[in-house]
């Protein structure tokens, strides 16, 4: 078989190039079947791919904005998109949260009977829904425990979606397109979900020493308020490449960003518990 002359085995036409010009399908080259053909296409796939997404988590993290700035651009080869890039980054933070103990989003019941600003509400209707179901605590508390950890990784793009309202409020005189400011929101977020992961190391490490756990409360506030002012920096610098912005005025809208990403989590919990609470029986 040569590459002149040869029938494409996917649809059948007869082709004289080396890609079939009715579905794409590329040459059958026969040296793909031996074991350095095989190899030699393993070694492409990985570094074609995962390339391409350490690529893209290298610039998300060492020079916020570009991978925004890069899309809206239409550059679209040398990084993977902000969807996926999100995707994969969600799935490296639950991997850290099943691996490390973690549970910033997949808070417990008793996470939100206790130590949640919400809890004193959630101390009123959670007897409710348990006489409403006729259960007891005991026997509801592993159910919704499972059921907000499946609720938390489906919905957690909703989250980081949200959050591209500020930015087009903030920046409406820049005349952007919507959907630019869910791409920045998408590519914060994912550089948030990468701060998580390393933050999980802080349950962990309280795990291992439980005689030190107001210490490690402490130490894990300090983790939350470390994990705001980062992105706080990446905004202030991403801000400017994307919008353009500069002076006494760029912080004070990176600071309403800010606290738009803490109050945005928080009501990421807090809407994840009642939507738990009311959905599982």
């Amino acid at each position: 078989m040569t590459a002149i002359g040869w029938t494409c085995p996917s649809c059948g036409t007869t082709v004289v190039s080396h890609f079939c010009p009715h579905c794409g399908e590329r040459w059958p080259d026969e040296r793909e079947l031996t074991l350095p053909g095989l190899a030699s296409h393993l070694f492409h796939s990985l570094t074609s791919i995962d390339g391409k997404l350490l690529r893209s988590f290298a610039r998300l993290l060492r020079q916020p904005g570009d991978l925004t700035v890069a899309y809206l651009q239409g550059q679209r080869k040398p990084f993977i998109g902000p969807v996926p890039l999100f995707l994969m980054a969600n799935v490296l933070f639950f991997a850290a949260e099943s691996l490390l103990g973690g549970h910033v989003f997949t808070t417990s019941l008793d996470y939100h009977l206790n130590r949640q600003p919400w809890s004193g509400w959630a101390q009123t209707l959670v007897p409710r829904r348990l006489e409403a179901l006729g259960t007891t605590l005991d026997a509801y508390a592993p159910v919704f425990d499972r059921a907000l950890a499946l609720h938390a990784r489906a919905l957690i793009i909703v989250m980081a979606l949200s959050f591209a309202v500020l930015p087009c409020l903030l920046f409406y005189r820049r005349r952007r397109p919507f959907a630019a400011h869910a791409v920045f929101s998408l590519h914060l977020y994912s550089f948030l979900l990468l701060l998580l992961s390393v933050a999980d190391l802080i349950p962990a490490l309280n795990n291992q020493f439980r005689g030190l756990d107001a210490t490690w409360r402490v130490l894990d506030n300090a983790m939350a308020v470390a994990t705001l002012l980062a992105c706080a920096a990446y905004m202030y610098v991403a801000t400017k490449k994307i919008y353009g912005v500069h002076g006494a005025w760029r912080i004070a809208q990176v600071t309403v960003l800010t606290l738009g990403v803490g109050a945005i989590v928080l009501a990421y919990r807090f809407a994840l518990f009642l939507l738990t609470l009311y959905t599982t029986a």
